[in-house]
């Protein structure tokens, strides 16, 4: 098992069986501006495939950002003028997972062929076309968006900004040798998401975070003994200049701001919990580490959480992996031919 804390560059050995190239674009948004962030995320999906990476994943809600400012101007103020301005901003700066900014990435990632994993803001469409989810989206080179994880439970300050997700995007992919899924942020903490995706025969967990090294030291490891599979952390960093200059609230929550807001904290632990590649604190760059799966296998001699280590006698899991909307329209059966 091969590392690099940045893209290897002039790498010339031949990649073996059961290998697997990946990596964590640890870089600044666009903050606000889902064309700029676009274009930023086509870069490091070239970046990544210029290092022959197979999967790359992007930051927590990093097309087209995190929240911060909701912490940082008493956003839970109701009725709030300036809130709500705010709101409308970040809706308006939102993603639709049929719109253009996602065909755009979809289609370069199928020219160049590194699976990828977005954290963006998803703007609902017909139904929730008010509300914005924070989503993970898988996407594969050969068949585009193959998920779509809402956010199960916002957490905090994330509840007045985004609404709660569903079951529908617990989903693990085939990539390489590798079946792969992932989680945004907290739900790393949470023991039924986890579970949900190592039923799925998960080898590689992809965990992503707005950026806190704090976060990611801990949990990326503890994810990675648990589960017996890699972990690849990825995380963002903020600093006051990646703000959109037309935010409503960007002077308010830029005040004693400090320059490194988020600091990243992007890594990769193996299934022994040990570093692959230890978190990079507050430094842009592409995150890369070669994996062996077949260290998975081996791990799971002693200990496999949803197979010879589960007691489905005594616990019993169940997943509903439904999209749920607040309607559901049926077809009219008696429509008049004469009518639209």
């Amino acid at each position: 098992m091969t590392v690099a804390g940045t893209a290897p560059m002039g790498h010339s050995e031949t990649q073996k069986e059961g290998e697997m190239r990946v990596a964590a674009a640890q870089t600044h948004p666009a903050w606000g501006d889902k064309e700029a962030g676009t274009k930023r995320v086509l870069e490091w999906i070239g970046r990544a495939a210029d290092e022959r990476v197979q999967l790359v994943a992007f930051g927590e809600a990093f097309l087209s950002g995190y929240p911060f400012w909701v912490s940082r101007t008493d956003g839970a103020r109701f009725d709030a003028a300036d809130q709500k301005e705010a709101y409308a901003f970040y809706l308006e700066a939102a993603v639709e997972l049929g719109g253009p900014e996602l065909a755009q990435i979809s289609e370069a990632v199928r020219d160049l062929g590194v699976f990828t994993y977005l954290g963006l803001t998803e703007r609902g469409a017909g139904p929730a076309r008010g509300t914005v989810y924070c989503t993970l989206v898988a996407i594969d080179p050969a068949r585009g968006v193959v998920s779509a994880h809402r956010k199960l439970t916002p957490t905090y300050e994330e509840r007045l900004v985004w609404g709660a997700g569903d079951g529908h995007g617990l989903r693990t992919h085939d990539v390489g040798p590798s079946r792969v899924g992932g989680l945004n942020c907290w739900e790393n903490w949470v023991p039924q998401a986890r579970h949900a995706m190592y039923a799925q025969g998960e080898d590689l967990h992809v965990a992503v975070w707005p950026g806190s090294t704090g976060l990611t030291r801990d949990a990326t490891r503890f994810v990675a003994l648990e589960g017996r599979c890699f972990v690849l952390s990825a995380g963002a960093l903020l600093s006051p200049g990646d703000v959109s200059d037309e935010f409503p609230l960007r002077g308010p929550a830029l005040d004693r701001a400090p320059e490194v807001m988020y600091d990243g904290g992007s890594g990769v632990a193996g299934p022994d919990g040990a570093w692959v590649a230890e978190p990079v604190s507050g430094e842009e760059r592409l995150v890369v580490a070669d994996l062996d799966m077949s260290r998975v296998r081996e791990e799971r001699q002693s200990f496999d959480p949803t197979g010879h280590y589960a007691r489905p006698d005594v616990f019993e899991v169940r997943v509903h992996r439904r999209r749920l909307d607040a309607v559901t329209f049926d077809e009219d059966e008696g429509r008049s031919s004469g009518g639209p």
